[in-house]
C-alpha cells in the first residue's frame, strides 16, 4: 500500500502536472493569430463613394464581416476629418503585409465656408440610413423610474378638461430648467423587463406632443401652450426638457468588447409579429453591460425541440443564426438597434450574441 507521504507526493505531482498542462493550453490558446479578414469575392479595387451610400453598404461590399470596418479602414492623418467618408471620395483596396487595407483618395479636403450652416458630420455619409432612425429618435425615448419620478408633469388643463389638444393651455408642477421655454410631452408606456431575471430595465416614453412655457418657470404650478399633438394630452402626462437626438455619423461599426451574455429582442417598435430588415427593436443589454452606439450583434432564434426516438426523450436543437442588428441609442439598462439583415423573419425574444 502507499504510505500517506507517498500519496501526498503523488496529490502533488498531480496538480502540479495539471497546472502545466493548463499553462500550456493557454500559451498556445494566446499564440494562435487573429482571424485575417475576408475580403468579399469581387469587392471593387477602387470605388468612387456616391451621395446615398452608407457607410454599413460600403463595409459589407468589401467584407465578409462588416462589423470588423475598423480593422481594414485605414486612416490617412494627412487629410482632414479621416475617419469620415465623403461623397466623391475614391477609396483604394490594397495589402499590406497580407493583410487588406483600404484607403480614401481625396481631391480636396472637405472645407466649410462662413456662410454653410452645416458640419461636416452633415456633409458625410451616414452610417446607415438615418431618416427611419432620425423620425424614431424623435418620438421615443427609454426612461428609467427617476427619469420620470423627477420629471415635471402635467396637473391640469385649462377650464377643468381632462384631455387638451394643440392651441390648449396646461399646467405644469415639477422642475423647469432654466432658460428652457419648450417642453416634449410624454406618457410612460411599455414596461421593459429582463426576461431572465424580470428586473424592471426601464419604460417606453411615448411621443404625445410639444408644450411651450407662457410664463415663468419659478412658480409652483407653470402655465403652457400646446403646440404639437400626436394624440389628446392628459393630466400626468410628462415635461421633458428637449435633447439633441441626432445619430452622429462619425461612430463605426464593430463587435463588442466584451461578451454580452443572456442578450435578447425584448419588443420591436409597431409591435409586430415579425421583424424584418430595418425594423427597430429593444433590446435587455446596454451600457452597463458594455453595449455602445455601433456595436454589431449576431441575433439567433432558439433550437426547435424534437423527439429522440433512440434516446426517447425531448432534445432541443442548436440555436440558429438568422441575422444582424446594430445599436444606435443606448441607456443604462437597455438598448435601441435596428435589424440590419435577417435571414428570415425574426421575433421577440430571439437572442442576440457577439457576431
Amino acid at each position: 500500500m502507499m504510505s500517506m507521504q507517498q500519496q501526498g507526493l503523488s496529490s502533488i505531482h498531480s496538480r502540479a502536472l495539471r497546472c502545466a498542462v493548463a499553462v500550456i493550453g493557454l500559451s498556445m490558446l494566446l499564440a494562435l493569430p487573429a482571424l485575417s479578414l475576408e475580403v468579399r469575392e469581387g469587392a471593387p479595387d477602387t470605388y468612387v463613394v456616391k451621395k446615398g451610400d452608407t457607410l454599413w453598404g460600403i463595409a459589407g461590399m468589401y467584407l465578409e464581416q462588416p462589423w470588423r470596418w475598423p480593422e481594414l479602414w485605414d486612416v490617412n492623418p494627412q487629410i482632414d476629418n479621416p475617419h469620415l467618408i465623403f461623397p466623391g471620395d475614391r477609396l483604394t483596396l490594397s495589402w499590406v503585409e497580407g493583410e487588406p487595407r483600404l484607403g480614401v483618395q481625396r481631391s480636396r479636403d472637405v472645407t466649410l465656408t462662413p456662410k454653410m450652416r452645416v458640419s461636416p458630420l452633415d456633409l458625410a455619409i451616414p452610417m446607415i440610413p438615418l431618416d427611419e432612425i432620425g423620425a424614431f429618435l424623435r418620438r421615443h425615448r427609454i426612461l428609467s423610474a427617476d427619469d420620470i419620478n423627477q420629471s415635471a408633469y402635467i396637473v391640469a388643463a385649462a377650464q377643468s378638461h381632462l384631455v387638451s389638444g394643440a392651441g390648449d393651455t396646461v399646467y405644469g408642477r415639477g422642475r423647469f430648467p432654466d432658460d428652457e421655454p419648450t417642453y416634449g410631452i410624454f406618457r410612460a408606456g411599455e414596461i421593459y423587463r429582463d426576461p431572465v431575471t424580470q428586473e424592471v430595465l426601464g419604460y417606453q416614453a411615448q411621443d404625445i406632443g410639444n408644450a411651450q412655457l407662457l410664463g415663468s418657470n419659478r412658480a409652483d404650478v407653470v402655465e403652457l401652450e400646446v403646440t404639437r399633438v400626436t394624440e389628446e394630452v392628459r393630466i400626468a402626462d410628462r415635461l421633458l426638457p428637449p435633447e439633441e437626438r441626432i445619430l452622429d455619423a462619425t461612430f463605426q461599426p464593430r463587435a463588442p468588447d466584451q461578451e454580452i451574455r443572456n442578450g435578447y429582442m425584448i419588443a420591436v417598435d409597431g409591435g409586430v409579429s415579425q421583424i424584418g430588415t430595418m425594423d427597430i427593436v429593444v433590446l435587455n443589454r446596454g451600457a452597463r453591460d458594455g453595449l455602445e452606439i455601433g456595436h454589431v450583434l449576431a441575433i439567433y432564434q432558439a433550437g426547435e425541440l424534437v423527439f429522440d426516438e433512440v434516446a426517447g426523450d425531448n432534445v432541443r436543437l442548436p440555436d440558429s443564426r438568422a441575422g444582424l442588428c446594430m445599436v444606435f441609442e443606448v441607456a443604462e439598462k437597455a438598448s435601441y438597434a435596428v435589424v440590419l439583415k435577417a435571414d428570415r423573419a425574426l421575433k421577440v425574444m430571439d437572442k442576440v450574441k457577439n457576431p
